[in-house]
């Protein structure tokens, strides 16, 4: 994993997804799921050319309580927080590109 890419837990979670004037990508995922394993490239890829943004990934095993506050039934799902509020949702393992396509501001803004 990219040293770019933050390991979220309980304890850091708010502070580095939710500050105000900031985005975070987080990818919640688990060691035993194959497609999430096959992200981990992309989303390290991501860490290193969006150093303005959080990348950071939740294991689900380890903090369910998190997982199961964003409705998190599928793995990988990638989120992103835009101004400490939910601004994009994407589910299974998606190429670089739509990971970029979702941090333009105001491209396919909604959480469904």
């Amino acid at each position: 994993m990219s040293s770019k890419v933050v390991t979220l837990t309980a304890e850091n979670f708010d502070a580095q997804t939710l500050a105000a004037d900031s985005v975070a990508v987080v990818d919640f995922w688990a060691t035993w799921c194959p497609p999430c394993r096959a992200l981990a490239p992309t989303i390290a890829a991501l860490a290193e050319e969006r150093p303005d943004v959080v990348v950071g990934k939740l294991d689900v095993d380890d903090h369910p309580a998190i997982a199961e506050r964003y409705g998190i039934q599928s793995i990988p799902t990638v989120l992103v927080f835009r101004n400490g509020e939910l601004a994009q949702r994407s589910v299974g393992l998606v190429p670089i590109a739509r990971l970029r396509e979702l941090l333009e501001p105001g491209v396919n803004e909604k959480t469904a």
